[in-house]
């Protein structure tokens, strides 16, 4: 799958000083989108050392993403390829310059690999390969050097790319620049420092197309399921839903990602995850925010509902974490809609969730 042309002399490179030292990026500027990458210094420090000096000598410029397989890999690095007129040596360059590093890194969505030729160890050199999903086949077989930090989705976007009958991009996909700076520090997400008495001050306006609700939250109860709705609010995830599920006298639910009308961002889809059940004694009452969840009580992720009538069956077995504070007649608005079955007839748009403090 990654066979290579060339040969050169296989070097074993002098590792440098900051090796082991303050982590590094790499910042792929391409015209499909900007990659960056957390470089493995640990696990392969002549891989990397290789990979920054290219990098600084502008070696990676004017190179192509030329090789992909949809949804599977996307390959590059090959200094031929700044040449359009030599396509036909596209994956020939830069090989044969390293020796194998191994370790435990496995190939999984956003690894980042030098390639070889088959049956070559130490044939590596400037050219890697992104896993844009996870490739269990390759497990052992290559160095893997470095992970997607940010972009995964732009390399997801590259694999789409066009290629003719020899896997070859039909399009140029052009790395503009690879920049190497520091890692920047981590940085705790959104509302996962603050105490119960701080996020009790938080609350949440739905602006829907048939009115705004205003919710306030129990974080006492259930301060992680407060935590993650506050986070994806924020973040916009909410955004452009749909109330997609009305059962007159007993709830109105949005959240489901499949009504969004747009396709969620990088940035936004990092804070989808699943919870652990926060289940507790607030009694399910008109009003109650709760969140839903798969058969699983461990399964909530984004969906909520709001309860329109008492629901004792409720009680205990999902995770209530606020309710509505203004805005009641809205919720019996939305309650009142046309139905299919529990599917609104007109869409009821969840325009936009904005958090506010008080």
């Amino acid at each position: 799958m990654l066979l290579r042309r060339g040969w050169l002399l296989a070097v074993w490179l002098f590792v440098p000083a900051w090796a082991g030292a303050q982590p590094r990026q790499a910042v792929i500027d391409t015209t499909a989108g900007t990659i960056v990458l957390d470089l493995l210094a640990d696990r392969a420090p002549n891989h990397v050392a290789l990979f920054i000096k290219t990098a600084e000598s502008g070696g990676y410029d004017g190179t192509t993403f030329f090789r992909m397989i949809k949804f599977g890999i996307i390959q590059g690095g090959d200094p031929v390829t700044k040449d359009p007129a030599a396509r036909a040596r596209y994956g020939s360059g830069g090989l044969n310059l390293l020796k194998p590093e191994p370790s435990g890194e496995k190939q999984t969505r956003g690894a980042v690999s030098a390639t070889e030729i088959p049956g070559r160890p130490g044939s590596a050199g400037t050219q890697f390969f992104i896993a844009v999903s996870d490739q269990p086949g390759l497990d052992g077989r290559y160095t893997i050097f470095a992970r997607v930090n940010e972009g995964i989705l732009v390399a997801q976007k590259i694999s789409e790319t066009a290629v003719d009958e020899a896997g070859l991009a039909v399009d140029r996909i052009v790395v503009n620049k690879v920049t190497i700076r520091d890692k920047p520090a981590e940085v705790p997400e959104p509302f996962s420092t603050e105490p119960v008495e701080e996020l009790a001050r938080y609350r949440a306006v739905l602006e829907t197309s048939m009115g705004t609700i205003t919710l306030s939250f129990t974080p006492e109860q259930a301060p992680n399921h407060v935590r993650n709705f506050l986070r994806l609010a924020q973040a916009g995830v909410y955004d452009g839903m749909s109330f997609h599920r009305v059962v007159k006298g007993f709830v109105i639910q949005s959240g489901h990602l499949p009504t969004r009308s747009e396709p969620l961002g990088e940035g936004q889809q990092k804070y989808v995850r699943q919870m652990k059940a926060e289940f507790n004694a607030e009694p399910h009452v008109k009003g109650t925010l709760s969140m839903a969840r798969l058969a699983e009580p461990d399964s909530a992720s984004a969906s909520f509902f709001i309860v329109t009538a008492r629901a004792e069956a409720l009680d205990g077995k999902y995770s209530a974490f606020g309710q509505v504070e203004s805005g009641i007649e809205v919720v019996e608005q939305i309650e009142g809609v046309a139905v299919d079955g529990e599917t609104p007839v007109e869409r009821v748009e969840l325009r936009r969730v904005t958090v506010i403090r008080q």
